[in-house]
């Protein structure tokens, strides 16, 4: 189902599609791609909307912290946007600090997406396309992006990522969901069960951006080869921890980069018995505990967002890499075709 969200200040119609199968209720603006709402049951049957977001177009415009949109064309940072390919040096929107943040300033999440409905089978899902020309905020390339966001019979969400170029650039894309099980508008995600298959993480400098170090979580917060709760560690009085203000690390996956999905993260809320597994093809996981929501911000179930309210899980290549020869490469190149996919499987 399709509808008018908004329009932008330009006049630019945002829609919002509607869609629903296998017990999960997906709504997907086509503005920055944005997960609106994801609506799933407890162990009750009960439904609520386990995604934060915002009720109108406006809010999104004015300040979303990247509240489920995609992001591209470079998700998480870039060390003072500067990277060299072939050996030639491009400076890309620095808008994070000294640093460049999902795209810089006008990256895809602040983008009206082309979107097409499709059916196969007992799946039901959109097309979202987007061109982004050569230059643009300061990449190399004309990228032609196509994600497919598939609800299958089994109510998973699927995402199936496509980008080629015809100039040789850098490609991260991910989705920023922001994640809290019990739903949106009921606090604290701190006793959510969180549970990551990652022997290693990437430390980072003050400035968030990893050092190139893929250090052990073994005997630090960052451990969560076992399930624990997000706030176990959280307070703990560890370096890392101070320069994000809790959590917002690149995961390092065991299982590297796979050309099928393969599962390396469960989150579940006891509360609700609400549990979600994710499968990627992607070699690292971005998880981020919510330290920057800081209660200027009122979401869609008319509560305040505060910090902790909601978790990350940004399936993705590492931050920085194109700057960091020891992380796989993000490099994209002509005649080539970026492919990652991610699953989300929900159940209580």
């Amino acid at each position: 189902m399709k509808s008018l969200f908004g329009k932008l200040a330009d006049g630019t119609e945002v829609h919002s599609w509607t869609l629903e199968n296998g017990g999960t209720r997906l709504k997907v603006l086509s503005w920055g791609g944005v997960v609106q709402s994801l609506e799933i049951p407890d162990r009750e049957g009960r439904y609520a909307n386990v995604s934060l977001g915002f009720d109108t177009i406006e809010d999104y415009v004015a300040g979303s912290p990247y509240f489920g949109a995609l992001i591209g064309r470079y998700g998480n940072r870039i060390a003072e946007g500067r990277f060299t390919l072939d050996g030639e040096s491009h400076q890309v929107d620095v808008n994070d600090g000294a640093n460049s943040l999902h795209g810089g300033a006008q990256g895809f999440d602040k983008r009206v997406w082309d979107v097409e409905p499709f059916t196969a089978g007992s799946d039901v899902g959109l097309y979202l396309y987007l061109t982004s020309a050569d230059g643009e905020m300061g990449y190399p390339g004309t990228l032609a992006t196509k994600v497919t966001y598939t609800l299958t019979g089994q109510g998973d969400w699927r995402i199936d990522y496509e980008a080629t170029t015809d100039k040789p650039t850098v490609v991260n894309l991910t989705s920023h969901v922001y994640w809290n099980l019990a739903g949106e508008s009921s606090g604290s995600i701190y006793d959510h069960e969180l549970e990551i298959a990652a022997s290693r993480y990437t430390p980072v400098d003050s400035g968030l951006i990893p050092t190139g170090e893929m250090a052990d979580v073994a005997g630090t917060p960052f451990d969560f080869r076992r399930p624990k709760t997000v706030g176990e560690d959280l307070r703990a009085a560890h370096p890392q921890l101070l320069y994000s203000k809790g959590i917002d690390h690149n995961y390092v996956l065991d299982k590297g980069i796979t050309s099928e999905p393969e599962h390396i993260a469960t989150l579940k809320d006891p509360s609700s018995g609400r549990t979600m597994r994710i499968a990627t093809t992607e070699p690292g996981l971005q998880f981020y505990s919510g330290n920057f929501l800081d209660g200027t911000l009122v979401g869609s179930g008319g509560t305040v967002y505060r910090q902790g309210d909601a978790l990350c899980l940004e399936t993705q290549h590492f931050p920085d890499s194109p700057n960091q020869p020891s992380f796989p490469s993000t490099m994209l190149r002509p005649g080539q075709t970026y492919r990652t996919t991610t699953v989300h499987s929900f159940h209580a």
